[in-house]
């Protein structure tokens, strides 16, 4: 760390958009471990620090959970090997991809669903307001399915 210009805690925060809590969390599960302290227990952080908290924050975007990057840690301090961390991420992008195509899918039909359903419901209003006596109110059903 010599020549590497030291960040404090604050400043971090300030770097990476997240809160000083939120950092000593990750620090805490051990998804950010290469934190140095100084005299009186401070934290001070480096460069590479921002860029490990960068990527955590880009995985969480693509939809990782903490406990899928704990897994992904674990693989790197076990095997050292980015070939198996990678492999595994390839994975974990995999599966989730194919969640959010199938919620997209469910997405999609429930839209039509709705599009059906509302179409339904201006039938309704328009045989009612075309019916006699249609002044009291609607006192009819909300349109079923089917």
């Amino acid at each position: 760390m010599k020549g590497e210009r030291e960040i404090k805690i604050g400043d971090l925060a300030r770097r990476v958009n997240l809160s000083p809590r939120t950092i000593r969390y990750y620090e805490e599960i051990g998804l950010l471990n290469s934190i140095k302290r100084i005299e009186g227990g401070r934290r001070i952080y480096t460069s590479e620090d921002v860029r490990r908290l960068k990527l955590i924050k880009r995985l969480k975007t693509l939809g990782l959970t903490l406990a899928e990057m704990q897994e992904l840690e674990a693989i790197w301090s076990i095997e050292k090997s980015n070939d198996k961390v990678l492999n595994r991420l390839l994975e974990l992008l995999d599966n989730h991809l194919a969640r959010i195509e199938n919620r997209i899918k469910d997405l999609t039909t429930l839209k039509k669903e709705i599009h059906e359903y509302k179409e339904r419901i201006r039938t309704k209003i328009t045989e009612h307001q075309s019916s006699p006596g249609s002044s009291r109110g609607m006192t009819s059903k909300l349109p079923s399915e089917g």
